[in-house]
């Protein structure tokens, strides 16, 4: 006799109706397990659904890229109500919406789209631009601006998934940038040799300053997160000390800024000189790649997932948690001295100021936070951002929109990208992927 308080399958379902039931074969007895296997399984008469119907289930599911193009979603809509908002002329038309509610939309449409067309324009393409440099100066405003922060990006990610949370990115790219500069205006190398050894002095850099908290942390215990903020704030104090003593400043200036680095160590230009877009970006994508290898396919990499997952049974492994911590946070510093590093010999600058090295050390953390700490996603995401960024530009000269705006709204789109949960409850995904998606990101797998 059936048990009819019983609930089978997934609690999300709802209980099987009595026909259903009548319909259920019963469970057969010991002996009865040969003819059952070859007995034809009782047609439910419900139709197989079809692929386009299954397709559309898989994607309408808390996937991962299902919820990042939603968060994008999400926060585009947000930044749409803030640019209505922010407009005195279209906020008048709120006025009287109820004798004229066109007004209120058309020009809440207008500024609107004239805000994300101008976003698009900058960081994509210009479908009015004429000409080779015109049309390709958005995607490599683009691509400039991705490059550091691939870098920085996986420089937090991967210190991330070693179980240590990087917060100094920035005082490491800022280390790699002053000793990228001063390998660049300071040593009288012919080119090519003179550029890899401008990269390598960033590298050092930032090893350096990536090194100290990873010593810290493996032999006292230390917070790596105190630490790399402390040594944030000493690294930016040491780049405004250093511009502005002798043989570092350039004489021909009387604000705080150093010599100009030698053509010969400048990251070659991909598209012409006309277009800021440089060989940074080619770096950036080996050095995903390289971290990608290195997390995946390495010995080094499996003892640097097993720390992160669990510190003790990975010492109980025998593998060294000591020697992990410390090798993860100099890999990840060299990552992030060499964005620093495009930030002064790629086209952005190529000289050090107190904000040469601008954000991106703080924007790598947004970065691997919606790449989701693995270095495919942080590449994505550094993209994204780029684009945002470049085309924030435009947006703001054409649309008279202000850049805080972008900020807004990268921010909002690491929110909804954290919060999966919350993604899921508005557009009612199925819980079950969102669940264990939110357990992935918060264990960084």
């Amino acid at each position: 006799m059936s048990n009819r308080n019983a609930v089978s399958g997934s609690p999300d379902k709802a209980p099987a109706t009595e026909a259903q039931e009548a319909r259920t074969i019963p469970t057969p007895r010991t002996g009865d397990a040969a003819a059952t296997a070859t007995a034809p399984k009782e047609s439910t008469g419900e139709p197989r659904p079809s692929l386009g119907r299954l397709f559309l289930d898989n994607l309408w599911a808390a996937n991962t890229v299902t919820v990042t193009v939603l968060a994008v979603l999400l926060a585009m809509l947000v930044g749409a109500v803030l640019i209505i908002v922010s407009d005195p002329e279209v906020l008048a038309t709120y006025g009287y919406i109820t004798a004229r509610p066109s007004d209120a939309l058309n020009s809440s449409w207008a500024v609107v789209s004239e805000a994300y067309a101008n976003l698009f324009k900058g960081a994509i393409f210009d479908p009015d631009a004429t000409g080779f440099t015109a049309a390709l100066s958005p995607i490599s405003e683009t691509l400039t601006y991705t490059a550091p922060l691939v870098f920085t990006g996986l420089a937090v990610a991967l210190a991330f998934r070693g179980g240590l949370f990087n917060i100094g990115a920035q005082g490491q790219a800022t280390i790699g940038v002053v000793l990228a500069a001063a390998a660049g205006f300071a040593l009288p190398l012919p080119p090519g040799l003179h550029l890899l050894v401008a990269l390598l002095a960033g590298a050092a850099g930032g090893a350096l300053w990536g090194f100290i908290p990873g010593i810290l942390k493996a032999r006292t215990g230390a917070h790596e997160v105190i630490n790399t903020i402390m040594l944030n704030y000493v690294a930016v104090y040491f780049l405004a000390w250093i511009i502005i003593q002798d043989g570092v400043h350039s004489p021909t200036r009387a604000d705080a800024i150093s010599k100009p680095v030698d053509a010969s160590a400048q990251l070659p230009r991909l598209l012409g000189d006309n277009l800021r877009v440089h060989t940074g970006i080619l770096l950036a994508v080996l050095a995903t790649a390289f971290v990608a290898w290195l997390l995946n396919r390495s010995t080094l990499g499996f003892e640097l997932r097993a720390v992160g997952a669990n510190p003790d049974a990975a010492r109980t492994a025998g593998i060294s948690v000591t020697k992990t911590y410390v090798l993860v946070m100099v890999i990840a510093g060299v990552l992030a001295g060499l964005g620093g590093s495009n930030m002064v010999l790629g086209s952005t600058a190529n000289a050090l100021t107190p904000q040469v090295v601008a954000q991106i050390g703080f924007d790598g953390i947004l970065v691997a936070l919606l790449g989701r700490v693995k270095p495919w996603g942080v590449l994505m995401a550094a993209l994204l951002f780029g684009a945002l960024q470049a085309g924030g530009n435009r947006m703001q000269s054409y649309s008279g929109i202000s850049l805080e705006l972008v900020t807004v709204l990268q921010a909002l789109i690491v929110i909804f990208i954290a919060a999966p949960a919350l993604v899921k409850a508005i557009f009612q995904l199925r819980a079950a992927r969102a669940a264990r998606l939110q357990t992935s990101l918060a264990k960084g797998w």
